[in-house]
């Protein structure tokens, strides 16, 4: 069975339903709720329930829009005050540690070719491209995990971890379009190489920090009477950030997650509705990217470089990932734990950034791509399984995680940004009805108005006569401290 206009919206409603149904089951057990839209995808693909989608073009489409909403999002709730103090580290380990990992697994990889046992022999820059692929920690991985997960860390290494996944994609990007270049011309130099990379990361900060102050300024300036408009615009800023930084020859990668980040240290018209907009949105290209790429694949291929493929996950997991980690913090000298080195370590999931870049050189038609993009798979798969799993255990174990801080509150209001004054819950205790049991009794903060009471599953609008008890929630407005 083939996609086409009569049943696209038939088969890919039935696709949608049932990952996120089997996401929800999956959730109980511990696993990945992406690798399971992953498997869904196998399951409904070609060697599965015969859905044939074989279109890699079409394929690395939807993952540039996937990544473009991934990355923009995820620079949204990247908080400049979290990441600043681990700025420094997280943009080496998005960079040299990138590179650094492409090296050691490319040289592995090389180094098992020359074997007469193994069914993969790839020269030196194959063996460099395939590692370049697979070199960037997923940031869709990361986020999801970490946060339907509620997983929060010590020594800010939630941050820091967020911010080398949402900004070392355009790394392994740059290095995998390089490679592919090499492999096809060969006429590139070390110079030409090195002026590729200063202009793709210049480009894109630049225009990414200045179309993202361009959306903050728009959202706050434009008065539009349909709210729900707003998010479709800010949507509208991100391709534009994209496709323009592209066309300039920068990172359009780099620049989304700049500006995302810009949007989100910014006050704009409309948070509430921009932030569900884009979670959403957000949640849904990583569903429909994950099952692309699930039904891309012809799982009877991995057999084949199965052997291969499972020493080179081990290898990035044991000794490419760590040692690449650790050597980019040696600069930092103390200000990092081994605990915590460790743990960063071990958060290098790939995902679907992998396997969407592992398709550039299918594109490309380098020699041994359809190895490439197989034996890519299957380490993210590997990566999602192993890694995936147990990073809650293993922060727990290394005594690094710490108790979620409470967002939002019980009653689920919200204030708008540019409203001068704050929300505060204040349970309610036996000291506080001492005076007596109603709102005029009790000793409140100056200039602060009880909206609403909560009483176990019940709401009330108070009044000065509303007797209170021990244990009510009062939802309390007053002028903002900041």
């Amino acid at each position: 069975m083939y996609f086409d206009a009569s049943n696209i919206l038939l088969i890919g409603s039935i696709l949608l339903f049932v990952s996120i149904i089997v996401g929800k089951t999956g959730y109980r057990f511990g696993v990945p709720t992406l690798l399971l839209f992953l498997l869904v995808g196998m399951f409904f693909g070609s060697d599965g329930l015969g859905i044939q989608f074989h279109n890699v073009e079409e394929a690395q489409f939807i993952g540039m829009l996937a990544l473009s909403i991934i990355l923009f999002s995820g620079g949204m709730d990247t908080k400049i005050a979290d990441i600043r103090p681990v700025l420094a580290a997280g943009i080496s380990l998005s960079t040299v540690g990138v590179l650094l990992t492409t090296l050691f697994t490319g040289l592995f990889i090389w180094w098992l070719g020359g074997f007469s046992w193994t069914n993969i022999q790839f020269p030196l820059l194959t063996s460099l491209l395939l590692a370049a692929t697979m070199s960037s920690t997923d940031s869709a991985s990361v986020f999801a995990i970490l946060r339907s997960q509620n997983i929060n860390l010590k020594h800010r290494l939630r941050p820091m971890l967020e911010l080398e996944s949402g900004s070392n994609d355009p790394m392994a990007y740059m290095l995998t379009i390089v490679l592919i270049d090499l492999i096809s011309f060969g006429d590139k130099s070390i110079g030409d190489v090195f002026l590729s990379f200063i202009i793709q990361f210049s480009v894109g900060v630049i225009f990414g920090y200045l179309l993202g102050k361009l959306a903050v300024l728009i959202l706050n300036r434009l008065n539009i009477d349909n709210q729900a408009l707003y998010p479709i615009m800010l949507l509208a800023f991100v391709f534009f950030t994209f496709s323009f930084t592209d066309l300039l020859n920068g990172n359009g990668y780099l620049a989304v997650y700049i500006a995302g980040v810009m949007v989100g240290n910014h006050k704009v018209k409309n948070r509430k509705e921009i932030n569900t907009f884009m979670d959403g949105l957000s949640w849904l290209f990583q569903i429909v990217m994950f099952l692309c790429l699930g039904l891309l694949v012809n799982p009877h291929e991995m057999l084949r470089i199965a052997p291969m493929a499972l020493l080179i996950g081990i290898f990035m997991i044991v000794i490419g990932r760590p040692l690449s980690v650790f050597l980019t913090f040696l600069p930092f000298g103390n200000r990092f734990q081994f605990k915590s080195k460790l743990f960063v370590s071990w958060v290098g999931l790939r995902g679907a950034v992998p396997i969407i870049f592992a398709t550039y050189p299918v594109v490309a038609e380098i020699e041994g791509a359809k190895q490439i993009f197989n034996i890519v798979f299957f380490i993210t798969i590997l990566s999602l399984v192993i890694q995936g799993t147990t990073i809650k255990k293993l922060a727990n174990y290394l005594s690094l995680s710490s108790p979620m801080e409470k967002e939002g509150n019980v009653f689920g209001v919200e204030l708008p940004e540019d409203v001068g004054s704050e929300l505060i819950e204040m349970d309610v205790t036996s000291s506080m009805l001492e005076k007596g049991n109603t709102l005029r009794d009790m000793k409140l903060p100056a200039g602060a108005l009880v909206m609403m009471v909560k009483r176990k599953d019940r709401v009330l609008v108070p009044n000065g006569t509303l007797p209170i008890i021990e244990g009510d929630i009062l939802l309390i407005i007053r002028e903002s401290l900041n």
